[in-house]
């Protein structure tokens, strides 16, 4: 079984400040220590912490700190390496460095039996690759996680759900997109999973617009806003925009506008909502 790190159980990823504050306090000691894999490992996650932040050059700074210690028997923490390295080329929009990564990664993880490094490999060339190049990963990286023994690598198949989904979804296929969320909101009920619920939940309501059962999909997100609040979870900008969505399609604008703000004042300080939807957005609500 693979080996389970201490700060891996530390990471919030909804909050890579926090989680960020978290992996600098055991930087000194990892330093110190004798097990340099460890050190290498957490110097990945650490540059993780910023490149989900878009902070890239302070991510990339990191991961040649991480590169320049790395020892051949140093099998996990190369992958590991390989795999943050190419998440921050992909967030910065370089697809062709960050897939020569993942691909390696892959190469790699699969060649030691590291199931659960394997498949993480295979989703982010998933995301990587577009179309029918996507959807062979994918597909690849669900059927790797039913048939491995890893617990842990099993934990993937909602992300994988939900990455196909929308594979799918691009591709205008709303109805394959739509099973494969719906087993994304069976999948995260059997293990009531909060936010991440929340999310395949949306996921299928933004789909059901997609295919114009627009009552369905308002329903829907409206159940999920009072869903959010009955479990003390914060407030979602998305849901709010969609609701204003669907009040749109309806063609009821006066009922939209309410929530087009309160999604604006929520989500215009989100560094991944595109810069062009916040422009609409704002002139939604005058």
């Amino acid at each position: 079984m693979p080996e389970q790190r201490d700060f891996d159980k530390l990471w919030d990823y909804n909050n890579p400040a926090e989680t960020e504050k978290k992996f600098r306090e055991l930087l000194p000691a990892a330093e110190k220590g004798k097990d340099k894999g460890y050190y290498i490992e957490l110097l990945t996650q650490l540059a993780r912490t910023y490149s989900l932040r878009k902070k890239f050059d302070e991510a990339h700074e990191l991961l040649d700190k991480a590169m320049k210690i790395i020892r051949a028997e140093h099998i996990v923490p190369r992958v590991r390496y390989m795999l943050e390295r190419g998440r921050t080329y992909n967030s910065a929009g370089e697809l062709e460095k960050a897939r020569e990564l993942f691909l390696a990664a892959y190469q790699q993880a699969d060649k030691y039996g590291e199931d659960n490094l394997a498949i993480d490999a295979v989703h982010m060339l998933g995301i990587v690759d577009k179309g029918d190049e996507s959807l062979k990963w994918n597909e690849l990286a669900i059927k790797m996680a039913e048939e491995t023994g890893d617990d842990k690598a099993k934990g993937w198949l909602g992300a994988l759900y939900n990455n196909t989904g929308w594979t799918y979804h691009d591709m205008n296929e709303f109805e394959k997109a739509l099973n494969l969320f719906e087993r994304n909101v069976v999948w995260h009920t059997e293990r009531n999973s909060g936010t991440e619920l929340g999310i395949a939940k949306w996921c299928v309501a933004r789909t059901l617009r997609s295919l114009k059962r627009i009552d369905e999909s308002l329903n829907m997100q409206t159940e999920l806003a009072g869903w959010l609040k009955e479990k003390g979870l914060d407030e979602d900008g998305y849901v709010y925009k969609e609701i204003g969505e669907c009040w749109l399609d309806k063609g009821n604008k006066t009922e939209a506008i309410p929530w087009f703000k309160r999604a604006y004042d929520l989500l215009k300080n989100d560094a991944w909502f595109e810069d062009t939807e916040k422009e609409r957005l704002k002139n939604l609500t005058e």
